[in-house]
């Protein structure tokens, strides 16, 4: 391939930055040309393409958000749209597209595939709920800003003797909320594969009273219920001082981690390396240390299996 496209979709992600600077450099030096996208599938159809070269990706490693920016776009769920957007791809002589983004935009680069446009897809959502991978890029940083937030409401708990329920993202995956939750030494973490009861959560902070806690973390999946309502119940339940904080949108913004900055520019070259020998239609991910790609219909297809023993180990070590 001579020429190839990059765009970002979804949500942002921390290390975003770093894949398209990888995809941008190291295409540049296995010969292609490289077109940025702008704000996602949306701009594919509306044809914000803009040419990419060395310098136009510099600074931006350290840089969370996405240089290339972002959007959601109902017609690219079409086929209709899909197929404007291969003219649009093809218009400006692009052969192959990598696409960085959740498993909404994934369902846009298979079906791109599947009407025979080579696609490469990089997992960047902050959520981790993309079942092929170990890790997608944003979660670690997530996960930190999150464990700073801990931190700082952990000293203000103990100062107060009052519990703190912090909500963080999770619709449907609780990853999030589990690995920041053992981290942060959370009392009681509520994730949505695995809901508590009030009565349960109750019982564990009274539990930790008896211990001699005076104070206690609770991390709550937003999946799972509202930071609000538990507060007031656990409150009511037992008289214990309750304080909510919903962290929203400061989880995915900041300067990536170590780990994501390495992610998005190691799988930015892979993608990259696949388009450069002709390959589409996969997906880039981490397994047991190693980067590696799988066939994008069989990735989008495979389910998020939750860390059962993970949790359950969560729970022994907070007691």
């Amino acid at each position: 391939m001579k020429k190839i496209g990059v765009l970002t979709s979804g949500g942002d992600a921390p290390g975003m930055n770093a894949a398209i600077r990888a995809v941008v450099r190291y295409g540049i030096y296995a010969g292609m040309e490289v077109m940025g996208i702008e704000r996602g599938y949306q701009g594919l159809l509306d044809g914000d393409f803009i040419p990419l070269d060395m310098r136009s990706v510099s600074n931006i490693i350290q840089r969370g958000g996405t240089m290339l920016r972002t959007a959601r776009c109902v017609d690219f769920k079409t086929a209709e749209g899909q197929q404007r957007g291969i003219e649009q791809l093809k218009a400006h002589g692009i052969e192959g597209l990598i696409v960085i983004g959740g498993d909404g935009s994934f369902m846009g680069a298979k079906a791109l595939s599947e009407k025979g446009f080579p696609s490469i897809g990089i997992p960047g959502t902050i959520d981790n709920d993309l079942a092929y991978t170990d890790y997608t890029l944003g979660f670690d940083t997530a996960c930190n800003t999150i464990l700073d937030a801990i931190n700082k409401l952990r000293d203000t708990m103990q100062s107060h003797e009052r519990v703190s329920i912090i909500e963080v993202m999770g619709r449907h995956c609780g990853d999030l909320a589990l690995y920041a939750g053992i981290g942060g030494g959370a009392e009681v973490i509520i994730v949505p594969e695995h809901p508590l009861t009030v009565d349960e959560i109750c019982d564990r902070l009274q539990t930790s009273k008896k211990r001699g806690k005076n104070s206690g973390i609770v991390v709550l999946a937003e999946g799972a219920g509202h930071a609000d309502d538990y507060a007031k119940a656990i409150a009511e339940k037992t008289g214990l001082s309750v304080r909510s904080a919903v962290l929203g949108h400061l989880q995915r913004g900041g300067s990536p981690s170590m780990k994501d900055r390495y992610l998005g520019t190691s799988m930015g070259v892979y993608a990259v390396q696949l388009l450069s020998k002709g390959i589409g239609n996969r997906v880039v991910g981490i397994h047991d240390n190693k980067i590696y790609d799988m066939d994008i219909v069989e990735a989008c297809s495979m389910k998020h299996k939750f860390d059962l023993e993970l949790y359950n180990m969560a729970g022994v070590v907070a007691r």
